[in-house]
């Protein structure tokens, strides 16, 4: 079960109208996975010609990762993973060197933002990664995440690193409880999920056309008192859920063969929710740290 939106889905790692990760391996003594359950049964994926890789799927064991070159690993998912991420690291490392805090540097961040918006929205409309457009994607998030970061450390000392931290053990304790199974990815779980992710997108959209109008003073649901804070831990919750979602799409991409250059949509995926978990937990650390 996916999200019809392509930003809350990140377009998966299947090719038809499902999710490879929903699709799972049937309960012991259920019928094969067919083209239906493994969108990578065809053309050429050793799944559908090897026996042995079929009879463990009908005991219901998870699959095994093909031995086959051209064949997504966890080796490619990690490299990729870096790139982006340090692509991301480089351009906000440049932007707080070079952008001193202004109103320059302000509406140089909102413009790098919409840029990295409009490049993470043809990325998520293609069929197929392009290693350009998420790097580039993740070039001018980095001078926007720069920018912000800079701003805050300059009122609240600190902030960035301790927001960096805060991302940190969000992630380290998802992919935890992800990899102990305390969480199941289900149908069921993604879309109790997804709705709440959807509803609260649409929640804050309203909350900034009121704060825009002046009809909702001081931030209104996104203040920097108690209520923004509940917001906030909300806001990194539905990343974490995001994070389990990624952690899924990876795992079952690899199990079902996916193809190699199926690992830059996994960096893409993780790169986005880790932007979106530390902004979040960027701003939880002002909360917390008042105005001093």
């Amino acid at each position: 079960m996916r999200s019809s939106n392509p930003v809350f889905s990140r377009r998966g790692f299947s090719r038809d109208n499902g999710y490879a990760g929903f699709n799972a391996a049937p309960q012991a003594g259920g019928p094969a996975v067919g083209t239906q359950a493994n969108p990578y049964a065809q053309g050429g994926n050793p799944y559908a010609q090897n026996p042995y890789a079929q009879q463990d799927l009908q005991q219901g064991a998870p699959p095994q990762a093909p031995v086959s070159t051209g064949r997504m690993t966890m080796d490619d998912v990690v490299m990729r993973s870096a790139m982006t991420l340090g692509t991301v690291t480089v351009g906000a490392i440049l932007a707080w060197v070079l952008l001193p805090v202004s109103s320059t540097s302000y509406g140089l961040a909102i413009g790098a933002a919409l840029v990295a918006f409009v490049l993470a929205m043809v990325q998520s409309f293609k069929r197929t990664a392009s290693p350009a457009l998420i790097l580039g994607y993740a070039a001018f998030e980095g001078v926007f995440l720069g920018v912000i970061s800079e701003m805050y450390n300059s009122r609240w000392s600190g902030a960035p690193f301790q927001a960096v931290l805060g991302t940190m053990a969000v992630s380290g304790a998802t992919l935890l409880v992800y990899k102990a199974g305390w969480i199941r990815v289900t149908a069921r779980y993604a879309r109790i999920g997804m709705t709440i992710a959807i509803a609260f997108v649409v929640v804050m959209a309203v909350n900034l056309l009121l704060v825009a109008f002046g009809v909702a003073g001081d931030g209104g649901l996104r203040s920097m008192g108690p209520l923004g804070a509940v917001v906030g831990i909300l806001a990194i919750l539905i990343g974490a859920f995001f994070l389990t979602l990624d952690f899924k799409q990876i795992e079952d991409g690899i199990a079902y063969g996916a193809p190699k250059e199926e690992a830059w949509l996994a960096a893409f995926g993780l790169t986005m929710t880790l932007v979106w978990i530390y902004v979040e937990m960027l701003r939880l650390v002002a909360i917390f740290s008042g105005d001093d």
